[in-house]
């Protein structure tokens, strides 16, 4: 099956920094404007490991659909706050393995949609498609992705660096409702910023990031994100900097921390 529909995007504001134009730039890709660049080159100049920290993030997503859709033989992703297409995205990474996998992904911004139908291209055994929602309308996003997904089957719910957006504690009952709706094996692929390495700098892009952009985020601690693990089995290495969640064999040691944690869990 080829890729879902998507609709024409309406109206893109290329004068008003958003996450995802500048999550983009800071994984090398092209998909940006002005406004995005001198934000994200501000942020970096007060936390200068953002740009290792988003690759790393990226390296965790990689790690962690790898496993799933090999040892754990998930054929189901819902990825949502996905950003612009860059390379390995959730879909590329799970087909590799499972050409069959069907893989959804949500997000609000409308220069996503512009590019989801060139880029999110699928394989022809499975399926990708693109819904235009937003993480706060949980029920929108369930609706749509049933079009597609089977909620009989596991399904791995991925929901890297975008829950820091909500900013109050409504964001512990959208991640819940949205696991409740996910049978038993389903998953939970959770990452977010932390104040890990470098608490003072993180702070800095946080007051930053919320000056400058129309999209504010909050930092939570290691234990608050712990909470969106409630009633979730969570897998080893449990809670890490997502550098340390099952790294590749390296010659030196362990990788260093960045401040970003993540974790992968089991719901029974």
């Amino acid at each position: 099956m080829t890729d879902g529909p998507v609709s024409d995007a309406t109206e893109i504001d290329d004068t008003v920094p958003h996450s995802a134009r500048i999550w983009n730039y800071w994984l090398g890709g092209k998909d940006f404007y002005d406004v995005d660049r001198q934000v994200g080159d501000e942020i970096a100049r007060t936390n200068p490991g953002i740009v290792d920290t988003a690759r790393a993030q990226r390296a965790f997503l990689c790690r962690a659909v790898r496993h799933l859709a090999g040892e754990v033989g998930i054929r189901q992703f819902l990825d949502i706050g996905t950003g612009l297409p860059t390379v390995d995205n959730t879909h590329e990474v799970a087909q590799r393995i499972a050409p069959e996998a069907r893989v959804i992904y949500v997000d609000h911004d409308p220069l996503v949609l512009t590019h989801a139908r060139a880029l999110l291209t699928s394989s022809p055994e499975g399926v990708t498609h693109y819904l235009d929602a937003d993480l706060r309308e949980p029920d929108t996003i369930l609706q749509g992705a049933a079009e597609t997904l089977d909620f009989d089957r596991p399904v791995a719910l991925m929901l890297l660096g975008v829950v820091a957006h909500l900013t109050d504690d409504s964001a512990y009952d959208v991640v819940s409702r949205l696991m409740a709706a996910l049978p038993s094996g389903s998953h939970l692929v959770f990452s977010d910023s932390a104040e890990v390495v470098n608490p003072e700098a993180v702070r800095a892009m946080v007051r930053q990031w919320n000056r400058t952009s129309d999209n504010p985020r909050v930092n939570r601690s290691r234990e608050q994100i712990l909470r969106f693990f409630d009633g979730l089995e969570i897998l080893e290495p449990g809670l890490v900097s997502v550098t340390r969640w099952r790294p590749e064999a390296l010659p030196f040691g362990e990788p260093e921390e960045v401040d970003n944690v993540g974790a992968v869990a089991r719901k029974p």
